[in-house]
């Protein structure tokens, strides 16, 4: 197999399927794992598969509860300073959500204690961002997404689009969100249990704004006061993610200011003389 890789056509395809090859013997040659073990590998691999459809996205939360997402996301995206840090998405997350008018309540069923929220968007130096398009979405209060819950909860409940105004600043009503554990009726909750891995994560909302100039930031604002705060399965929580729900008349509110990077200017086409 090495041989026939080193003759590919160079690219990162190529380089990465020699590494992951390599590393693979490694781990057969020091494993020595049987035909059955082999088969059993195979059968997971497969099970992730039909576990994934159009509502449910297992192989995310694979790379989700193995690290990989974050690590990649880490690399690629770091923590700079006076920045939102960014995390993944999620296997929760709907790109197909309604636009919906500033001040909208998220909350399709009516189930659940009531929150406001008010955000502000602005760059590194404090200038607003107007009009940026901000996509929310968020488990309800026992911890369910609407699309891992089709059968209890209306389509597209507590998530919505819409967006900011002309100061960069943002409001809608919802409902306190609650934590939850990681669905463990799946191939890869299974296998979590079987390593005695963490299936907890900390009540949060999920946040992705988008703005001309800026890049795209994919964050989520966790409860601070929720236990599961340092034990989160998917290991995205960041010190400048932590929010505070603090009650306010019958329900909570939160406040919460999101700094978006901007983009690298584009480099001067080079030109040539004569």
């Amino acid at each position: 197999m090495r041989r026939r890789l080193d003759a590919a056509a160079p690219g990162r395809l190529t380089d990465a399927v020699r590494l992951i090859t390599r590393h693979a013997f490694e781990v057969v040659a020091d494993l020595r794992p049987t035909p059955q073990e082999l088969e059993a590998l195979l059968q997971f691999l497969t099970d992730v598969g039909y576990a994934t459809d159009a509502r449910r996205q297992e192989w995310v939360l694979l790379a989700d509860v193995l690290g990989m997402t974050d690590s990649v996301t880490s690399t690629h995206l770091p923590d700079r300073p006076g920045i939102t840090p960014a995390t993944l998405p999620g296997p929760f997350y709907r790109p197909d959500a309604p636009l919906v008018p500033l001040g909208a309540d998220l909350c399709r069923d009516g189930c659940g204690r009531p929150l406001e929220v008010a955000g502000t968007l602005c760059g590194p130096a404090g200038q607003p961002v107007p009009g940026a398009l901000v996509e929310v979405w968020h488990a309800n209060a026992v911890g369910r997404y609407e699309n891992q819950d089709p059968d209890s909860q209306p389509e597209f409940n507590l998530r919505g689009r819409f967006h900011a105004d002309r100061q960069g600043r943002f409001h809608f009503r919802t409902i306190r969100p609650a934590g939850y554990a990681l669905p463990d009726d799946g191939p890869v909750g299974a296998l979590a249990r079987q390593l005695g891995l963490s299936l907890q994560r900390p009540a949060h909302i999920h946040f992705a704004v988008t703005a001309p100039g800026y890049r795209r930031l994919v964050t989520a604002v966790f409860d601070g006061s929720d236990p599961a705060i340092e034990r989160d399965a998917l290991f995205a929580v960041r010190p400048g993610m932590i929010g505070t729900i603090r009650p306010q008349g019958g329900g909570f509110a939160l406040e919460v200011a999101l700094v978006l990077d901007p983009e690298p200017p584009f480099p001067e086409p080079e030109t040539s003389e004569g």
